[in-house]
């Protein structure tokens, strides 16, 4: 039986388990505790001295001791006790339940990534569609109730995965992104804004969020990038734009005996920046692993759903088990007083 359940009269309110579960809403009133026995000491000694007494002479022999003799501490006993019982009661036992609810209004957020060729020169680590995957993958974890989708493009674009707060499922998609996934070559960056502006454009959430990730022009589709931008914006998602990518000279695949073969590379960040400008949101270039896991972080921190939080306290009083317990005490005390066992045992 939980010992908040027994009966008052249970002696399992006095273990020290039941104690150690309270919290007390007047805990100094227990270090009345220590005090109660030095009065109780206090009062037997005066009462050694105050008390008069007859010399008797008696024989040695006739000195009898008796354990009944301890009997005369009862009466001292039960009121101490009982002082006891009523110092704990002041001090109000109580136990208190809290229980915390939290929820919070999700943001969609669509990751729009970019699997065209040149996502696979490795002036990043294995290469900058990979280490994309890494990145994104950190995000996802950081979310909470957040519903989150894929889309990815490059010649053509096409929604990888819905809005969704499944993140194993999310993960599972990211995992299976490869350079294969679509056989257009290009970059169809109006294209991709486009599918992600239809699986945003029913969402009811108060924040609507695309990350636009890739590394270089708008090269294919049949949808300018900039129109794509301001239908996008009139459905009040906000844009970021990432350009991945360093500029020179960049390693992409190996010669016949196996050395990085070096690659010219240029990055024109113009379409994306008015992408970002369009979208209300903000620029980013990344030319490393870490400058690319920088930016989002930043955008983490950018894009937090506010947590509500409620709190339920329920707190019950225990103090009345002991105050029972002192009356009890009290009346047999009382009982003792009044009947010839007090003077009896004084005698």
């Amino acid at each position: 039986m939980d010992k908040f359940s027994d009966p008052w009269y249970s002696f399992s309110w006095f273990s020290p388990s039941t104690f150690s579960a309270f919290t007390w809403a007047n805990p100094l009133l227990l270090y009345g505790l220590l005090l109660l026995p030095i009065a109780v000491l206090l009062r037997w000694v005066l009462r050694f001295y105050l008390n008069q007494t007859l010399p008797i002479a008696l024989v040695k022999k006739e000195l009898k001791s008796s354990p009944l003799t301890a009997v005369r501490f009862v009466p001292d006993l039960l009121i101490l006790l009982a002082s006891s019982l009523i110092v704990v009661a002041l001090a109000r036992p109580q136990r208190t339940n809290e229980k915390v609810e939290q929820w919070t209004e999700g943001i969609d957020i669509m990751l729009a990534m970019d699997i065209s060729q040149s996502m696979q020169i490795e002036d990043f680590t294995p290469n900058r569609l990979e280490a994309a995957k890494t990145v994104a993958r950190d995000f996802i974890k950081g979310r909470v109730q957040d519903r989150i989708g894929l889309v990815v493009f490059s010649g053509d674009a096409f929604s990888l995965a819905p809005l969704t707060t499944d993140y194993d499922l999310l993960n599972a998609y990211l995992n299976d992104v490869n350079f294969e996934m679509i056989e257009n070559r290009g970059t169809a960056i109006g294209s991709a804004i486009a599918v992600v502006t239809n699986r945003m454009r029913e969402s009811e959430s108060k924040s609507k969020v695309c990350i636009l990730l890739s590394d270089g022009d708008n090269t294919a589709g049949n949808i300018d990038p900039i129109t794509s931008s301001e239908l996008a914006a009139a459905y009040g998602i906000k844009m970021y734009t990432i350009v991945v990518g360093k500029e020179g000279l960049v390693p992409f695949g190996k010669d016949f005996f196996g050395r990085p073969q070096m690659v010219e590379n240029t990055v024109d960040e113009t379409t994306m920046r008015k992408i970002a400008a369009i979208g209300g949101g903000e620029f980013f270039r990344a030319t490393d692993n870490q400058a690319l896991k920088s930016v989002f972080e930043k955008i983490d921190l950018y894009e937090k759903a506010e947590i509500k939080e409620t709190r339920f306290k329920d707190t019950s009083d225990f103090y009345f088990i002991y105050l029972r317990w002192a009356i009890i005490l009290f009346l047999i005390w009382i009982l003792l007083k009044s009947t010839f066992i007090s003077n009896v045992l004084q005698d």
